[in-house]
């Protein structure tokens, strides 16, 4: 389920970014690319394709919402609460090199040992 909605996410990515790019803004944009606004008006309408373009954007913008919201409630639960230190410090204690027997430390002398001329 969770790879569907990232493969109709991409999707849905990939559409929104093409109708918003094609929609014709005041230097033309890639609208003239398609045959300029005689084409585009031909095809749509007398005015064009601009309402029909915003609509089309709109309903991808929602969609974008709305999968987003989805996959971020989907994926809400399954993430770990603790912080990346903490995991590691969990993994650090438990790990076999923490029950090896110790070696006693040597006593630290408190005065500097100073050799002996013979």
């Amino acid at each position: 389920m969770y790879s569907f909605l990232i493969v109709l996410f991409m999707l849905v990515c990939f559409a929104l970014t093409f109708v918003i790019l094609i929609q014709s803004s005041k230097g033309g944009g890639l609208a003239g690319t398609f045959g300029g606004m005689d084409t585009m008006g031909s095809l749509f309408g007398g005015r064009g394709s601009a309402p029909f373009l915003q609509k089309v954007t709109a309903v991808l913008a929602i969609a974008f919402l709305l999968i987003s919201l989805l996959m971020g409630m989907m994926t809400r639960g399954s993430v770990s609460q603790e912080s990346l230190v903490q995991q590691e410090r969990e993994r650090m204690e438990s790990s076999p090199a923490r029950t090896l027997p110790q070696v006693p430390q040597q006593p630290v002398p408190t005065q500097p040992v100073v050799p002996t001329e013979q």
